[in-house]
């Protein structure tokens, strides 16, 4: 079942919470993201408003509703939005907002954020046609697309343990590298490193053991979406993933936001699934249901910016290396949830899915360097004179994602950011 446009979505909607107005704030009322924060020792539930953290454990005993634990369910649910909406907005009770300023409003700057949830299993798809085609287009140039791309959501089962939140240092990783044909591998630091711009999303509830998930109910299951920074090891890749894929060129570092960008919020924001060509074999009737074609995507500009150690010391701006959409997806994340679950796979709160690179049709629209530079060949020139075929060391990855809709407010999903360290 589909959320409805309402009241908290109102682009005329103020919030008596200044930095909430900015024309420049992913937070404004109509999103209300919500997050898990560390402060004082404490960790808490919370929900961003502008530069501010409403600690939902104080506001619900403000307004007199203490008796339930501060879950993010809680967090994310249509009560606590709408409840939310009413008491940040301009001109609701003084008394009301002067206690909410005193007691759960906690400026961003003091929070230290935390995963949303305890992540117990990690997927990462493979769902952008035109990164598939890109890269087949570098191994497979005759046979681009595998015969299986178009019928099934391609997937391959991550490693939880290594998803760090924005922020957190990723180290190069060592591995094996054999860029010499000629020679047997060796174990070196990796020299091919990569982002992937991705979209996540959290789930909310699962499923039992030897059952699934209906495409009509999936998005029920769905908490809301995030970013994510799948990084890749092209070398160490290139060698290990045949017969069964990604490995180790994975498992050493997955970025993610801290914010879950609820469904709700999104609502304003929905589009059709990808329309497919003509000649394209249609879902198989699993994964066939009329509303996830009407309106199973999301029109979500994804934003990849790169400083490099020597822009950051000129304290440069950072540079877009490239804007995407998450609307050009071939399977649609309602799509991805059910075919998890067709076998009987029991999906549990908390897990992570991700989209897998999104890419679109034009060169300015590739989620990654190996796209951008194809392969190493094509060098990326910037301003500054530096070049780059994959990331080096002190570079800081910055990707952003943003919903933006004629009468609507623009809404954001915060940074997601990643610095490049050497290796050990």
């Amino acid at each position: 079942m589909r959320i409805e446009i309402n009241e908290t979505h109102d682009a005329s909607l103020r919030s008596w919470v200044d930095s909430a107005n900015s024309a420049q704030t992913d937070f404004p009322i109509q999103n209300l993201p919500a997050c898990r924060f560390a402060r004082k020792g404490a960790i808490g539930v919370g929900i961003a408003i502008g530069d501010f953290i409403v600690d939902l454990e104080a506001y619900f005993e403000i307004i007199g509703d203490a008796a339930s634990e501060v879950t993010m369910g809680r967090a994310l649910s249509s009560g606590t939005r709408k409840s939310l909406s009413r008491d940040l907005r301009e001109g609701c009770n003084e008394t009301r907002m002067k206690e909410m300023a005193g007691k759960a409003l906690i400026p961003m700057s003091l929070c230290n954020f935390l995963s949303p949830y305890e992540i117990g299993d990690y997927t990462d798809f493979y769902c952008s046609i035109f990164h598939a085609t890109n890269v087949g287009s570098m191994f497979r140039p005759d046979n681009p697309l595998l015969p299986n791309y178009k019928y099934i959501p391609i997937g391959y089962h991550g490693r939880a343990s290594s998803i760090v939140m924005s922020g957190t240092p990723v180290v190069r990783p060592k591995g094996q590298n054999r860029s010499d044909a000629d020679n047997p591998p060796v174990f070196i630091p990796c020299r091919n490193l990569d982002y992937e711009m991705e979209v996540g999303f959290f789930i909310a509830k699962g499923n039992e053991l030897g059952t699934s998930v209906g495409l009509a109910d999936a998005e029920n299951h769905i908490a809301g979406l995030c970013l994510v920074n799948d990084w890749s090891a092209r070398d160490i890749q290139s060698w290990e993933y045949q017969p069964l894929g990604p490995f180790l060129s994975k498992s050493f570092a997955t970025t993610i936001s801290p914010f879950v960008i609820s469904l709700e919020a999104l609502a304003p924001f929905r589009t059709a699934a990808f329309a497919r060509a003509e000649d394209d074999p249609k879902p198989l009737p699993y994964l066939t249901d009329t509303e996830n074609e009407k309106s199973g995507g999301f029109d979500i500009a994804l934003d990849v910016l790169l400083v490099t150690e020597k822009m950051s010391k000129e304290k440069s701006e950072p540079i877009l290396l490239s804007r995407s959409n998450l609307k050009d997806l071939y399977w649609t994340i309602a799509q991805m949830l059910t075919h998890h679950s067709s076998n009987g796979c029991n999906i549990r709160q908390g897990d992570l899915m991700a989209t897998g690179t999104v890419s679109g049709p034009d060169k300015s629209e590739r989620g990654c360097l190996l796209e951008l530079t194809w392969r190493g060949t094509e060098p990326i020139e910037l301003p500054n004179g530096e070049t780059r075929r994959f990331l080096e060391d002190g570079d800081e990855v910055i990707m952003r994602g943003s919903c933006s809709k004629e009468g609507f407010k623009r809404i954001g999903f915060g940074d997601c950011r990643g610095v490049i360290h050497p290796a050990n």
